[in-house]
């Protein structure tokens, strides 16, 4: 799928999320929408994603769909951490950070023990997949 396909994809995506429906071709409870600043363009930019609740936090995975690349949203948070979480009917402020060492290991392996396509990703993109926690905080009332 090309870029211009994924734009497509990913505008409908949000759409229909944001509508409140069925969401063709995707599981509505582990949808996210994750809204970033753009790393250069200091933009914002809404991606939907799989995440995984993980306590009072959320778990979101760069796997970019195995490919040899972190996605921009993945670069994005680095550079700016705070981003916004759309989860179900509730919208809220969060800080993105990258697990490392033991945590990574051990969130990461949990998440390809419970869905195993991520473990293909990684073995595609030929590069450790980052883990990022969501963790909420207090809504940016300019968001």
């Amino acid at each position: 799928m090309d870029t211009k396909d994924v734009k497509d994809v990913n505008r409908r995506v949000i759409e229909q999320f944001r509508a409140g429906g069925e969401i063709e071709g995707m599981h509505r409870d582990r949808l996210v929408l994750l809204t970033t600043t753009g790393a250069r363009t200091g933009r914002e930019h809404t991606t939907p994603m799989m995440f995984v609740a993980d306590g009072d936090r959320v778990l979101v995975l760069a796997s970019n769909a195995g490919a040899p690349a972190d996605p921009d949203w993945y670069r994005n948070l680095a550079a700016h951490p705070d981003v916004t979480v759309e989860i179900g009917d509730e919208r809220y402020a969060a800080t993105a950070t990258t697990l490392t060492g033991e945590e990574h290991d051990r969130k990461w392996g949990e998440i390809k023990e419970k869905y195993p396509f991520f473990a293909d990703h990684e073995v595609k993109a030929g590069r450790t997949i980052p883990v990022v926690a969501l963790t909420r905080g207090a809504l940016d009332p300019r968001r």
